[in-house]
């Protein structure tokens, strides 16, 4: 049983404190509140609507939270059911029916779908949309029409579109809801420059335009449509999480709209009909633009993966050859201007050969990391310390002279000769000054690199 799916379920077993009871109260008020004005859009029967944000709040809760919180939702059902319609026995039913909707929903998203991360990668969002939008909400609607049913609250006649109504609100609520708020109980925090938030400033703006000249007096439906490349745009220049509350934002809107103008003009049937072509639309749109969203995130993430490995020694973690030039060509012009010196500094692990013919190329990868680990701990934050290649490290030491730069040198072979792990390692040191010592990352290198076998000579 994977990890995740297992804290899940063991989450049950947790003992209530003072802040899990405040968290059940808040949760249970919030999805209270969602129940009651979805339920002001009931038309086909004062408990099914196609406008269901609760069952997204359930999900996200679930998935975020666990389990243990299923007496807030069970509870917020219970109580939004008892002042609408219905007896005590249907009400039970329905909560019944919402809290495994959701335990359920979050239970397979979090076994098949990434949990929390579902957004992040396209085929997770498909699944996420199979499986919490599409499998898990056929659970409320089934256990709920059947207990009003059976009850008297709705006839078996009328079992069908009442389902149908009451499982596309559900999806919709799962599709439009739940993954803002998934996305932002992951990563809340927003640190955008002036520009980006200006630019989302201006998305905002256009949508919410777009929205009411789309879904007001006179627009239609149809024109929703003209909203699809400002969702783009959120899409490719911010990610998922901002791509999906534009969806959110956008399907909140376009309600608001719908409901006024279909109200005023049409019948009730023809607004249910309405309010559940527009809810059909918003939640193909959110599937669209957060798997685009996620795609190009997970490119940009891919893209600078391999950015990071053409810089990065796998074996250490360090700065690798081509990342070493750069950064020691970088210092060379920085040093032109201030006219300020610095120092380079030349490692070599003594008898890696040995080691490896001796103890097997494990040891030996261990040693290298030994001997980098010595060398880090001496290092400033502003130091830049890199593999040049096989068992030579080299360190860039901005505005430094020759005797702080042999100080760093002695206090890395003080660390590896104090280490109790074997077999001891030594090793040998050369140093190079700019621009004493050459004005060129090879004439730095070079000096460096014959002083540490002069060192290495000396000691023979």
């Amino acid at each position: 049983m994977p990890p995740s799916f297992s804290l899940y379920w063991s989450a049950m077993k947790q003992r209530w404190s003072l802040r899990h009871v405040g968290l059940l109260i808040a949760l249970a008020l919030l999805y209270t509140a969602a129940g009651k004005l979805g339920l002001r859009l009931g038309i086909v029967n004062p408990s099914a609507s196609p406008v269901w944000a609760p069952t997204g709040i359930a999900i996200a809760a679930f998935v975020v939270i666990g389990v243990r919180i299923w007496p807030a939702i069970f509870a917020g059902a219970l109580v939004y059911n008892l002042t609408t319609a219905g007896s005590l026995l249907t009400s039970l039913g329905i909560a019944t029916g919402n809290t495994l909707e959701g335990v359920i929903g979050a239970a397979l998203v979090l076994r098949w779908a990434n949990g929390a991360h579902a957004f992040e990668r396209g085929r997770d969002v498909i699944r996420f949309t199979v499986l919490a939008g599409l499998i898990a909400t056929t659970i409320s609607p089934t256990i709920g029409v059947t207990t009003l049913a059976l009850g008297g609250y709705a006839p078996w006649s009328e079992f069908g579109p009442i389902w149908f109504t009451w499982w596309l609100g559900d999806t919709a609520g799962a599709l439009l809801v739940a993954p803002p708020l998934i996305l932002w109980s992951v990563e809340a925090r927003v640190s955008w420059p002036r520009a980006r938030v200006v630019e989302a400033a201006a998305l905002l703006t256009t949508l919410v335009v777009l929205c009411v000249l789309a879904f007001g007096p006179l627009g239609g439906p149809s024109l929703g449509f003209l909203c699809i490349p400002v969702l783009i745009w959120a899409a490719l220049r911010f990610g998922p999480r901002e791509a999906s509350t534009a969806v959110t934002l956008l399907s909140a809107v376009a309600v608001a709209q719908t409901v006024g103008v279909a109200l005023q003009g049409l019948g009730p049937e023809a607004a249910n009909a309405q309010l559940l072509l527009l809810q059909t639309f918003m939640a193909v749109t959110s599937v669209t633009i957060l798997v685009l969203a996620a795609v190009v995130a997970e490119r940009s993430r891919g893209e600078e993966r391999l950015r990071e490995l053409a810089t990065t020694d796998p074996l250490t973690g360090l700065v690798n050859y081509r990342g070493m030039l750069a950064v020691l060509e970088s210092e060379i012009n920085r040093s032109l201007r201030t006219e300020r010196s610095f120092a380079l500094l030349f490692f070599d692990l003594d008898n890696l050969k040995g080691i490896n013919d001796r103890r097997g190329h494990l040891v030996g990868n261990r040693a290298l990391c030994r001997l980098a680990d010595s060398i880090r701990e001496t290092c400033r934050a502003i130091d830049t310390l890199a593999r040049f290649g096989g068992d030579e490290f080299v360190v860039i030491l901005p505005e430094t002279g020759e005797a702080e730069a042999l100080g760093v040198a002695q206090r890395a072979r003080a660390r590896l000769a104090a280490e109790s792990e074997r077999p001891a390692l030594t090793t040998s040191v050369g140093v190079a000054v700019f621009p004493r010592d050459g004005d060129t990352a090879e004439q730095l290198l070079g000096t460096a690199d014959r002083a540490l076998y002069g060192m290495k000579k000396a000691r023979a």
